[in-house]
């Protein structure tokens, strides 16, 4: 006969092993779990090495929400007492992540911070997944309740929004920098995660340091930059509509709709089975007032289409025939009998702060449980939001000021797991905000890339119309701008390899590249001849190599120019240097200035608006 023995069925049920379970889970359902476990042991070992304030870093929509999920899992098994999930301050995201967190089966179950608030609750020796918004009435009241325990890892999804001090210059903290380093405390360890991780680096949010920071690879059935902002938008695998950059015409976004409501008619006609409901994501700007306008258009328009006695109800329907017969000639009738008997089964969602008591709303947005399913929104939709069987996007305003690479690289709600439909999907954008916004990702391309050459300092760059960051958050003190003029590494000038390269007859980019494989990458980095290579409107006219010059004749004025490092205060490529008779059309400029001593340095000069970002390293 068995005794019972409270110790030794706790000592049978010991919850050890709840990420090993959760990757066996992933790996049943078809999931690359690979890449998950680079980056928690990753995770792991910068922990082991008391590394306490890092950044994981992962492509929009890439997965990230599964990856912290495994990696909680983990720091629960190796012994932490409290895990906090911060997220932006925003009902919809929280409730989108703690539902997935809750599904995975993780114990303990996670919890809403106010759940873990009245004095019933005892926080203990126990372990806790605990969920809490960005902002400081929430922070401030979880600080309290876990005050004295300090075992803690602060996972802060969408780190590089809210979080950074936006008042590092001014020597003061704001207040959710502040709030989320005392939730942090002198113990505890930040994670950081984000698609968009300048703003952390250029910051120095929470001392994070980029050599320490961890690449969260995308699957391999993502759709992201590469695919929808490439270089070249000669052939592109899904449709893009340029709208005018000026007006707001209402018969785009009707266009539009019609358009979505084809796509859906086809793939639920004729490669559905079963039928499927798709959205499309209507984003017109941050204003409140904006959604309304497009909110009544839209609903007015699905009106017409359900009422026979509007005198524009048949043309509406020749208007949607005709778009289905010049995409799908052999199945026009077809589609507009599907959207015919379906045209009611639609559901628009306004998603904004003031609706965002309306949880139900919002999650048949991102979970669509009707066949054309409409979201209008702005900022709140714009950040870790994922939207299934999002068909199109729609933006009707240009930006009148300067795009910020971070909030637009978030606004690309398309990438993820597009793939069984991507080529039915549309993008309907004004042209000038389609190419800033190529531009973003082109941007950010070559900084991520500059990351690869130099783990310890990527170059972030902005220009005429792009910020990297909002300006207030660079920490003046520890990063570095280059206004244009770039130099690189020291090297032994050996003019008569260097001649031979400049006088070939070949194209100059091909120059270039030869150059830096005789100096090495130190001295002609891969990001800028990326950069260089992505941007010549003019083909080879845009590029100038420049015969190399003595520095000698320079006048050696103490505290201007340092001779020996090839070092001048205002820089060294003015107007004469850029040869502008020879060269009137470069905007790319390669330099190679020589001292007396045989040293050598490679200039580069952009003609135009475009810095150079990046942290400076102290020595200690």
């Amino acid at each position: 006969m068995s005794i019972f023995n409270l110790n030794k069925l706790k000592q049978e049920t010991v919850n050890n092993n709840r990420y090993e379970r959760r990757l066996s889970k992933l790996a049943s359902m078809g999931q690359e779990v690979d890449r998950i476990k680079s980056v928690v042991e990753s995770a792991v070992l910068n922990i082991g090495k008391n590394q306490r304030s890092f950044v994981i870093y992962g492509e929009p929509q890439s997965g990230k929400t599964e990856m912290m999920i495994a990696l909680t899992a983990k720091i629960l098994d190796i012994g932490f007492k409290i895990v906090v999930i911060l997220l932006n301050d925003s009902v919809q995201l929280l409730e989108q992540n703690l539902e997935r967190f809750q599904r995975s089966g993780l114990s303990p179950s996670p919890k809403k911070f106010n759940e873990v608030l009245p004095n019933e609750v005892k926080i203990g020796d126990h372990q806790w997944v605990i969920f809490c918004k960005k902002n400081s009435k929430d922070l401030n009241k979880l600080i309290q309740k876990l005050y004295g325990h300090k075992e803690r890892v602060i996972i802060d999804d969408e780190a590089d929004y809210a979080t950074p001090n936006s008042k590092i210059n001014r020597q003061e903290k704001s207040k959710i920098n502040e709030l989320t380093g005392t939730l942090i405390g002198e113990h505890g360890t930040y994670i950081g995660v984000t698609a968009t991780p300048a703003r952390l680096d250029l910051n120095k949010t929470h001392d994070n340091q980029n050599e320490h920071w961890i690449d969260f690879p995308p699957h391999s059935n993502y759709t992201g930059q590469d695919l929808f902002f490439p270089v070249s938008i000669d052939t592109l695998p899904y449709s893009l509509i340029f709208l005018p950059d000026a007006g707001d015409n209402p018969i785009f976004l009707r266009e539009a709709l019609f358009s979505f409501m084809v796509n859906v008619g086809f793939l639920n006609t004729s490669i559905n089975d079963p039928e499927q409901n798709y959205s499309k994501l209507v984003h017109t700007s941050g204003k409140k007032a904006d959604h309304t306008v497009d909110y009544k258009q839209i609903v007015k328009t699905f009106e017409i289409l359900k009422d026979s006695d509007n005198p524009s109800h048949e043309p509406y329907f020749k208007n949607i025939w005709e778009i289905a017969r010049e995409r799908y000639p052999d199945n026009a009738d077809e589609i507009t009998k599907y959207i015919l008997a379906n045209c009611d089964r639609n559901n628009i969602v306004v998603m904004n702060s003031d609706r965002e008591v309306n949880a139900a709303d919002n999650k048949t947005a991102t979970d669509p449980t009707a066949p054309f399913t409409i979201i209008i929104g702005g900022n709140i939709v714009s950040r870790g939001v994922t939207f299934r069987n999002l068909l199109s996007m729609f933006f009707t305003r240009d930006v009148k000021h300067k795009l910020q690479q971070d909030t637009y690289i978030q606004r690309a709600r398309m990438f993820g797991y597009r793939a069984n439909y991507l080529k039915y999907f549309e993008l309907v954008i004004p042209k000038t905000l389609y190419l800033d916004w190529q531009k973003c990702f082109i941007f950010h391309r070559l900084s991520l890339e500059s990351r690869k050459q130099n783990k310890h300092s990527p170059v972030w760059l902005d220009g005429q119309r792009i910020t990297a960051v909002a300006s207030a958050s660079i920490d003046k003190t520890n990063v570095d701008i280059d206004n244009g003029e770039m130099s690189f590494g020291l090297f032994e000038y050996d003019s008569e390899n260097i001649q031979e390269i400049i006088r070939q007859e070949i194209d100059s980019i091909r120059k270039i590249k030869a150059m830096a494989e005789l100096l090495g990458r130190d001295c002609l980095p891969e990001y800028l001849l990326n950069y260089i290579e992505n941007f010549c409107p003019l083909g080879n006219q845009s590029i100038a190599v420049h015969e190399p010059k003595s520095i000698s004749g320079y006048s050696n004025k103490p505290g201007e120019l340092d001779k020996i490092n090839i070092v001048r205060a205002k820089g060294f490529i003015g107007k004469r240097e850029r040869e502008e008779d020879k060269f009137p059309n470069a905007i790319h400029h390669i330099n190679i200035l020589f001292n007396d001593q045989g040293k050598a340095r490679v200039f580069y000069k952009y003609q135009g608006n475009i810095r150079f970002l990046k942290t400076s390293k102290k020595e200690i």
